[in-house]
């Protein structure tokens, strides 16, 4: 009876004790769910796949061989500058001309030396696998500070886009390079280095031309911030930077590097366009296309920028968007400070639109725009589009960038998706509270 008794104190003893671990289970189950998916736990989020790419590109180093492309034409376009050729048009490689501004001569020269002139491929491999991995803290750096993304997503950002981490440790093109730079001027920006994000700004417009697509949007934000006046020294810093480092080069032969280096009009091979397959070769090269294409791009920048842009700045009374030439001060409406989600929010859709009327985008250039795409499709709240649809905008993006070689199918796909971001751009509300304040006490 005694043991009965025993036996009863302890059935009634584990009761509580398997309470309270449930207890403990569901709060920490419930937890997990909001780490996963409030933007205030973004850079906890951040550390822990960090980390976990850390093992992932090393595993692609060392598992998948390296596929070369463009790399000994880099190296062998530096070496004619090494030794002593200034002429842009008579530096070659592989591939072709060298078709890239200074700064990527300067930044690659030091590769060359870094890796035995360019014949130590594992070792470039490190370097770009430290420099994905920079990339992705000054992405979620931005991130964090936007407070608007859902950490989940970020799984997708980094762990699933096998292209990405081909183009950065695989293929070693000069894209990433580019990128990383423009997002540590962005950082810059959000810190309020303007100056200092110019230089940068510039710096990466230096290595690869693609980074112009945030000019417009650039060009915005300094008019709002400072009116036509004082933003010209940014302006300046920005073109100044282009003719100190292309100095040694414009001495030698100006139409030369002005006409290779920043070259507008250069043409496409129709076999590597990502999306435009659906179209007859001969209309993917006519000249018609290409106007037709600038034109809808600045159609489309003008409207955003009267329209969208415009419109997340202070009510200006009556004040049209020619009073962003004024000095701030003389405005009729006291500026306030650009919050974080101005400053991206016109930065990420200036690029995004440059790249929907993209002549052709070749596989590389997917980190345009690859780690700006969550921020463009969660940013702004729309009923319509729910998370499962972002995420399959995503995966079919992703899908499209994988299709090697591109099909009429894919192509129309991506243009579809960009087609679904756009609406959502131009159609959603301002993807942010009036104030930066109020946005992060909302998390």
């Amino acid at each position: 009876m005694a043991a009965g008794q025993r036996k009863r104190g302890r059935a009634g003893s584990a009761a509580p004790q398997a309470g309270f671990y449930k207890q403990w289970l569901q709060r920490a189950w419930q937890d997990r769910c909001l780490l996963l998916r409030e933007p205030r736990y973004t850079l906890q989020v951040a550390s822990c796949l960090c980390l976990a790419e850390v093992g992932i590109t090393f595993w692609v180093i060392h598992r998948v061989a390296y596929t070369e492309i463009d790399w000994k034409a880099y190296m062998a376009q530096v070496e004619g500058v090494i030794n002593g050729t200034y002429d842009y048009t008579q530096l070659q490689g592989d591939t072709g001309p060298l078709v890239y501004p200074a700064g990527f001569v300067y930044i690659f020269m030091g590769l060359y030396y870094a890796t035995g002139r360019g014949t130590d491929i594992r070792m470039a491999q490190n370097i770009f696998a430290v420099l994905y991995l920079a990339t992705l803290l000054l992405v979620f750096l931005i991130y964090h500070q936007t407070c608007k993304v859902p950490p989940f997503v970020f799984f997708f950002m980094c762990l699933t886009s096998y292209r990405v981490h081909s183009i950065f440790v695989l293929r070693l093109f000069n894209d990433p390079v580019a990128m990383a730079l423009l997002f540590l001027s962005i950082n810059l920006f959000l810190a309020q280095r303007w100056g200092w994000g110019c230089c940068f700004f510039s710096l990466a417009v230096s290595v690869k031309m693609n980074v112009l697509l945030f000019a417009p949007g650039l060009l915005f934000l300094l008019l709002t911030k400072f009116g036509f006046h004082s933003a010209l020294p940014k302006l300046g810093i920005c073109a100044g930077l282009q003719v100190v480092l292309g100095l040694p080069f414009l001495l030698e032969n100006p139409i030369g590097y002005l006409s290779r280096s920043f070259d507008l009009g250069r043409q496409f091979l129709f076999r590597w366009t990502v999306n435009w397959r659906f179209l007859p070769e001969a209309l993917f090269l006519h000249r018609a296309f290409h106007l037709a294409l600038l034109a809808a791009h600045l159609t489309l920048l003008l409207l955003f920028a009267l329209c969208r842009w415009h419109s997340l700045l202070p009510p200006r009374m009556g004040e049209s968007i020619l009073s962003l030439l004024k000095d701030p001060s003389k405005r009729k409406v006291p500026p306030r400070p650009l919050t974080p989600n101005q400053i991206v929010s016109t930065l990420f859709t200036s690029n995004f639109i440059g790249i929907c009327f993209s002549r052709s985008l070749h596989y590389q250039f997917y980190v345009w725009y690859f780690h700006t795409l969550p921020y463009l499709l969660w940013a702004t709240p729309a009923g319509w589009l729910t998370h499962l649809l972002r995420l399959l905008v995503l995966g079919l993006i992703e899908l499209s960038w994988n299709t090697y070689p591109a099909t009429s199918c894919s192509s129309a796909a991506l243009h579809a998706c960009h087609a679904i971001i756009l609406l959502q751009l131009w159609l959603g509300p301002q993807p942010f509270p009036k104030s930066g304040r109020q946005g992060r006490k909302a998390h």
